[in-house]
């Protein structure tokens, strides 16, 4: 790859540093003032892959790479870095707390009206579902920064203040956690209707007749049908599954959903306002729901032992939600045989909404669901809509002149159905992450493919992302965005970071990394031809050895001692490392046929 991820994280470390720090102050906040995830997304950029790369641990100040301490220098030295994220740490925590010191989850400068109205007071503090999953990465990642770091410990002080901050991330935790269970929706589609029609228009792509494939779609859902109806009989609307004959849609709405039941919680006192979100999942929240949601269980979490008892029974809820939801979309998106509705780009929603932004969000569920099961072909076809969906966008590809390129700017609309429930105009909220997403998931398409030839289209494809896309998108600080200098029919933004973005591509960096450190894909042609190398080698040196006279010199057994060496070696890492095997054999016969063809050279002189 040529991002060369370790260095493009510290130089984004760097500049993230520059452009926060001020003295000893941590300046909030950048292009589109300050909320709950514009702050988390801030620190993320720094905390995230500390969490996810030993190579850039924080936690440790005596492990500290040189590297990774210039980069955050104007923090202090490695004594005061890890001092300095635990206050910073804590003032986001403190900051997004209500005065009855609960949690909160508002999406505040992310939403506009549709209309010309303003938004009231009461929609800007709405909470959102984005906010909690943000939360759950962020807290996850300050509960093992702070556990690790009071290991090294002893001020009584310092002890205390990462007390507090544990204290404060169980509760926000918590929290979060429980809105995303009551962010959960299912819908159920009454027959005939619009949304029923559009989701069979998307799904029959042989064009068989309609009723044909209406019931290959309910065979195909039975068993998700049957664990939604059994297992969370108190959502709202989900005694429609009790009819086998209707079509439903499961994932995460918006924000908590109307007449969502609360959450029993036995050791928390967390506050459950009264959800206002339409009862129908949409797209977005769904697939950055289960992108958060899976730090639950990672190994991480588990080792560190960072969820307490009641976070352990809301992530096993949130579990169950997380696996049925990951397969139907994947069932949804790769139905029947031929052409995949994912492949018919844009993707179209049930409410009749159609983007290739939506498309992309498909796109990285199918990504989660072959993470965990092996499947070289989807992988591959997978590979192909993200390649698509870059020309289409103009990430890989010249946009003309005047050319409209609304992915990027003003961005993808989501409309927050339901936000007009509070009083004040319909809501909806611009998400710009587009390139950074196509960059991420085409790194996570290259982790998955288990060819070498569709590993090597993906990371083309991260190249060409990168290079021709992303980098030029930078600002003069170092952070992102400026997506007028690719596409000078765009007015040029203001030159403060814009959080979210940089965020993003912070995350694909963190895939880039962890899967440079992953074992390189195994060839089966190069095992079989490293053996016939190996098992003439083995045949060569064993004549030498046999023919070994007690009259040779010490530089003829220092060469044949390094030949079984390196014989000794090519066998060791045949089985993971065939091409290292190969050249090692290559240079052992090379190294044979070299003695035997100056002993033949002393027969022929003597």
């Amino acid at each position: 790859m040529k991002i060369r991820p370790r260095q493009a994280i510290l130089d984004v470390w760097q500049a993230a540093a520059r452009a926060s720090m001020s003295g000893n102050a941590w300046n909030w906040g950048g292009r589109g003032g300050r909320n709950s995830i514009i702050d988390a997304e801030q620190l993320l950029c720094i905390l995230a892959p500390a969490a996810a790369l030993p190579e850039f641990i924080l936690d440790r100040p005596d492990e500290m790479a040189d590297d990774v301490a210039g980069a955050l220098a104007p923090f202090g030295d490695p004594i005061e870095i890890p001092i300095r994220l635990t206050a910073i740490a804590e003032e986001y925590l403190r900051s997004y707390l209500s005065p009855d010191g609960q949690p909160v989850f508002g999406g505040g400068s992310y939403f506009a009206a549709r209309s010309d109205q303003e938004p009231t007071a009461d929609q800007l503090e709405l909470d959102v579902v984005d906010s909690y999953a943000v939360s759950v990465r962020l807290t996850l990642a300050v509960l093992g920064f702070a556990k690790v770091f009071r290991s090294v410990l002893t001020r009584e002080s310092l002890m205390r203040r990462v007390d507090a901050v544990e204290k404060l991330a169980n509760q926000r935790l918590t929290a979060a956690l429980t809105g995303l269970q009551r962010s959960f929706s299912v819908r159920v589609l009454d027959s005939e209707s619009e949304h029923e029609q559009a989701l069979l228009g998307m799904v029959n792509q042989s064009r068989a007749p309609t009723r044909h494939t209406r019931q290959r779609l309910l065979d195909d859902l039975v068993d998700i049908r049957a664990v939604l109806r059994d297992s969370l009989v108190d959502l709202p609307g989900a005694d429609g599954l009790d009819n086998p004959y209707k079509l439903f849609e499961c994932g995460w709405s918006w924000g908590v959903v109307r007449d969502a039941p609360v959450v029993k919680i036995d050791f928390a006192d967390i506050t459950q306002r009264m959800g206002v979100a339409v009862n129908a999942p949409n797209l977005y929240s769904t697939a950055i729901a289960l992108d958060g949601i899976q730090d639950l269980w990672s190994d991480r979490t588990r080792l560190l032992g960072l969820l307490d008892d009641e976070q352990q029974r809301l992530a096993s809820a949130l579990q169950l939600r997380w696996d049925i939801t990951q397969l139907y979309w994947s069932r949804i998106a790769r139905f029947g045989k031929g052409r995949w509705p994912l492949e018919d780009v844009p993707w179209r929603s049930t409410d009749g909404v159609q983007s290739d932004y939506l498309s992309l969000l498909v796109c990285s569920i199918v990504i989660q669901d072959l993470r965990r099961r092996s499947d070289p072909e989807a992988a591959s076809r997978v590979a192909r809509v993200l390649s698509e969906l870059a020309e289409r966008a103009r990430i890989t590809r010249r946009s003309a002149p005047g050319e409209a390129v609304t992915l990027h700017s003003p961005g993808f609309p989501l409309s927050l159905n339901g936000s007009e429930d509070v009083g004040g105009p319909p809501l909806v909220w611009n998400l710009f992450d587009f390139a950074p997403q196509v960059l991420k998931q085409a790194v996570l398409v290259g982790g998955i493919s288990l060819d070498i030839t569709g590993r090597r289209a993906a990371l083309d494809l991260v190249d060409e992302v990168w290079v021709r896309h992303i980098v030029r998108r930078r600002l003069e600080s170092g952070l992102w965005d400026q997506p007028a200098a690719i596409f000078p029919q765009l007015e040029w933004a203001d030159a403060d970071p814009f959080w979210s973005f940089t965020e993003r591509v912070v995350g694909a960096l963190v895939s880039a990394a962890q899967l440079a450190q992953s074992p390189p894909l195994r060839s089966v042609g190069l095992v079989v031809s490293a053996n016939d190398l190996l098992a003439e080698a083995d045949h060569l040196y064993d004549q030498e050895l046999m023919g070994l006279s007690g009259a040779v010199g010490p530089a003829m057994h220092s060469t044949l001692n390094a030949i079984g060496a390196a014989l000794d070696r090519a066998h060791e890492v045949l089985d993971d490392l065939p091409g290292t095997a190969f050249m090692l054999a290559s240079s052992a016969l090379r190294d044979l046929d070299a003695l035997r063809a100056a002993r033949q050279n002393l027969r022929w002189n003597a």
